[in-house]
């Protein structure tokens, strides 16, 4: 069995293009043929009405001259000399064509009897020239045979010339327009099999491969898309590859202390006290909480979580996470100071909003040293609720602020699981405000800490 033939894109387009290419000519070549011909018999045609009505006024002289038509019966080489004397005649030469008679005539008198002409019947179609007199009287007439086709072999041998001619010029027009439509079907679909190799090397895994993509039409554009969505992969690919590594690397330490306290426990080595039930308890609740962040998370990336917007202030509820948070800050000798007005209306979902304040109050009560507070100041600008964050020493370097809101990051790698918490805080924080179509950054504080703004749009309706 043959296998089944299949044609690749440039075969399709030189095959379209190509195809048009010669529609067009031979439509053209025809035009030009049908053109040539019907212009040529008109030439023909105008040349031979021009000396039926010289040779009729010619005709009409000599009769005034005789008065009969004896001079002219069966007399032939009469007719003949003044049909020389009539293309010899400079003005009058002056209004023929060249190249002389290329058509039959007869001469026929006044009772319609032919006085000269070839043998057959007279044409009734054919050109009729009347003989009138000075005095206006007809006296006969010059009838020529219509040329609907060419008969004379000059003309016969002119018309197949340039029929050989013009086929020639179709021919190499052929050649020419299959090489020109072969480089240009090659040319512009050469960024498309760039872009269906670097496709197939994306498929294959390999996110750093990138096209060339220098032109600024839409294949140059799709090029850049290409390379866009390729470094998005290749960077989703690393940080899926971090994120992998840095949440088994999370979930192996309180493991570990589970399995090794348990297995002491068990081996007699240490004793089932209520301090060890605690000390046992704790972990538990850090892996616990660091599903539950992992959750959230995922949640949060896919848009999963559910946001129930409606028209709130959110003065009250930074004074209610406030309030959950004073005894902890005070226990830690850290202050909490708020400074609110009286209102700021937003349209937003008020759970997810408490879930926002509650991982940047808690990020500062990890992070800040004794001593020290927060002070969170709200307030309205164009159009926005503008919420800082602002706790004191220890502050952050530029490197660190670029990457506070990556996940699993601490500022301190010495800041121990206990206090840091599992570093996916402040990545849920920017999800939720991305979701309220706000944004959120990080700045260095003028008390020497960390400062968090965050903006949110303040609507109080839907969109």
């Amino acid at each position: 069995m043959f296998a089944k033939l299949r044609i690749g894109i440039t075969a399709k387009l030189f095959i379209a293009i190509f195809s048009t290419c010669m529609l067009v000519l031979i439509t053209m070549h025809w035009g030009v043929r049908l053109s040539f011909e019907h212009g040529f018999i008109d030439y023909i045609k105008k040349g031979n009405e021009q000396r039926l009505g010289l040779l009729s006024d010619a005709l009409a002289d000599q009769y005034e001259q005789h008065g009969n038509w004896d001079f002219l019966r069966h007399n032939n080489k009469l007719v003949f000399q003044i049909l020389h004397s009539l293309e010899q005649n400079p003005e009058a030469n002056n209004q023929l064509p060249p190249h002389g008679w290329r058509t039959q005539f007869w001469i026929i008198d006044q009772q319609y009897r032919v006085m000269m002409g070839p043998r057959g019947p007279v044409p009734p179609e054919g050109t009729r020239r009347s003989i009138t007199t000075s005095s206006g009287h007809i006296v006969g007439w010059v009838i020529g045979s219509p040329p609907e086709r060419l008969t004379r072999s000059a003309d016969i041998n002119f018309d197949q010339q340039q029929k050989r001619t013009s086929w020639m010029i179709v021919g190499l027009t052929m050649l020419l327009a299959a090489l020109v439509t072969w480089l240009m079907s090659r040319g512009l679909l050469a960024p498309v099999k760039r872009l269906v190799e670097g496709t197939h090397h994306l498929a294959a895994g390999d996110f750093a491969t990138r096209v060339k993509a220098d032109s600024r039409d839409e294949l140059g554009r799709l090029g850049q898309d290409f390379n866009r969505l390729a470094s998005t992969l290749e960077k989703n690919e690393s940080m899926r590859r971090a994120f992998m590594a840095d949440i088994s690397h999370e979930l192996r330490t309180p493991l570990a202390i589970l399995r090794g306290e348990l297995e002491a426990i068990q081996d007699g080595v240490r004793k089932l006290t209520p301090e060890s039930i605690v000390s046992l308890q704790g972990e538990v609740a850090t892996l616990t909480k660091l599903v539950e962040d992992v959750h959230q998370l995922s949640l949060s990336d896919e848009g999963a979580l559910a946001y129930r917007r409606s028209d709130i202030d959110l003065v009250p509820l930074l004074e209610m996470v406030a309030a959950n948070f004073a005894g902890r800050y005070q226990s830690r000798h850290l202050t909490l100071q708020l400074r609110l007005p009286d209102s700021a209306p937003l349209f937003g979902d008020p759970d997810r909003l408490m879930q926002l304040f509650t991982n940047l109050m808690e990020n500062s009560l990890r992070y800040t040293d004794a001593g020290g507070g927060l002070v969170v100041t709200l307030r309205a600008e164009q159009g926005q609720q503008i919420i800082d964050f602002e706790d004191s020493a220890p502050g952050i370097t530029d490197e660190q602020r670029e990457q506070i809101f990556e996940r699993f990051y601490r500022a301190e790698s010495s800041r121990n699981r206990a206090s840091g918490g599992s570093g996916l805080g402040l990545a849920i924080c920017q999800n939720i405000v991305e979701a309220h179509e706000g944004a959120i950054k990080a700045d260095h504080s003028a008390a020497g800490g960390l400062k968090i703004t965050v903006h949110l749009p303040a609507r109080l309706t839907r969109a």
